[in-house]
């Protein structure tokens, strides 16, 4: 079970990066194998479950926030956020998480959804305001976040996207007919990008194994000293 250490509970709060007709959902599946099967979104990072900090950087950002992930759902009571499962049997990841989210978003009354992977703790902090402005000027159904660092170039990061609900059937049938990546779905539908830059760390960048983690742990210190 987490501990609580970050916000609780869904009341409003005042923030000029908050989104109030968006609503977001965390991505917190994933088998863990490089991390020996301990769940990547519960490892401790700077004192703190992992997923804190992906909360912390989200919650603030959207209407309304739920987890997804499978399993027994007490483990994130802490949070004080609703979890969400993919009962499917597909076992389909992240993709299958996006179309649990865009179900949950729409039965709220919501005409969007953003995800963010449960594994990515630095992801920006105007990540849905921008990807929000964008989906209304280019009018597109989908948006999803890049970036671009000094010396890797241009990358893009799919779990990271805002989705128009209007999209579940076509998703719900690209998973019957076997489809299992996000950016292959992407890729088929009409969608744009929003390029997010940084001269030092990724800001997406994913915590997959041990040296990841004690990369984290390193940024954490670093941030938390200029604080």
């Amino acid at each position: 079970m987490v501990t609580p250490s970050v916000i609780r509970g869904q009341s409003p709060a005042s923030c000029a990066n908050r989104a109030a007709n968006i609503c977001g959902v965390i991505l917190a599946g994933g088998l863990s194998t490089r991390m020996q099967g301990q769940e990547k979104t519960l490892l401790d990072l700077g004192g703190k479950p992992l997923i804190s900090f992906v909360v912390a950087r989200l919650q603030p950002q959207v209407a309304y926030l739920a987890i997804n992930a499978n399993g027994d759902p007490t483990r994130f009571a802490g949070l004080g956020l609703p979890t969400i499962a993919d009962k499917s049997p597909l076992n389909a990841g992240p993709l299958a998480g996006i179309l649990v989210a865009m179900k949950w978003a729409k039965d709220k009354g919501y005409e969007d959804v953003v995800t963010v992977a449960g594994d990515t703790p630095f992801f920006p902090e105007d990540l849905v305001r921008r990807l929000g402005a964008e989906m209304r000027q280019s009018r597109k159904k989908v948006v999803v976040a890049a970036s671009r660092t000094t010396g890797k170039g241009l990358t893009c990061h799919p779990p990271f996207g805002l989705w128009s609900v209007d999209l579940i059937d076509d998703l719900h049938q690209a998973l019957l007919s076997g489809m299992r990546t996000v950016i292959a779905w992407v890729e088929r539908q009409e969608f744009t990008t929003v390029v997010f830059d940084s001269a030092t760390h990724d800001p997406f960048f994913n915590i997959n194994d041990p040296d990841d983690l004690a990369m984290a742990n390193i940024l954490v210190r670093n941030m938390q000293r200029y604080d």
